[in-house]
């Protein structure tokens, strides 16, 4: 469709997602008020076990700010001593954080933070006490990514930081004006 050879459509996308990443980085954002914090696991469908603790899944950590930006980042494993400084450089005290169930957010209950958990074996949302949002984005993102049919580890990072510029500007004409912006300022 281009007219170019798709080794060279390819190599135009990844320079694409290494500025998208770099700029994403760069505007992450430090957030206060109503937060949803949660992991998720990126990767194939394999037989055996699924979610936390699957083999050969990418874990990915994401914090949401209610009706505001969402922030991601690929993890080495969901364990408390990862994700908690990950929440308090992104995070202002005193925000309310809302989180799942997992034991690693345990922390949070005597922290700067108001903390609320829902526990999803027993129901997903209680009025305002949900995760609804960065569920969401994971949702998005997935559907995203499928259509790659498999992402190489060493550039899921740029993919998933692409996810996190689409959801952070919704608007096709708002992520092109940001594009030709940031193209822009790289030239010599």
């Amino acid at each position: 469709m281009a007219g170019v050879n798709r080794n060279t459509a390819r190599l135009f996308f990844h320079r694409l997602r290494v500025i998208i990443a770099e700029e994403q980085e760069k505007l992450s954002p430090f957030v206060d008020g109503e937060v949803e914090v949660d992991e998720s696991y990126f990767g194939g469908r394999r037989k055996g076990k699924r979610g936390r603790g699957a083999a050969g899944k990418v874990p990915v950590f994401g914090l949401l700010k209610r009706g505001g930006k969402v922030y991601t980042q690929v993890i080495p494993d969901a364990k408390a001593a990862t994700l908690i400084p990950i929440i308090k450089n992104r995070i202002a005290p005193d925000s309310i954080v809302y989180s799942d169930s997992l034991p690693s957010y345990n922390v949070l209950d005597v922290s700067d933070f108001r903390h609320y958990r829902i526990n999803h074996s027993r129901l997903f949302a209680d009025k305002k006490n949900h995760i609804n949002g960065i569920e969401n984005f994971w949702n998005q993102a997935k559907r995203h990514m499928r259509q790659f049919n498999g992402v190489p580890k060493q550039n899921f990072n740029l993919f998933l930081k692409e996810c996190e510029f689409r959801f952070n500007n919704p608007s096709p004409k708002k992520q092109l004006q940001l594009l030709k912006q940031w193209i822009k300022s790289r030239q010599i």
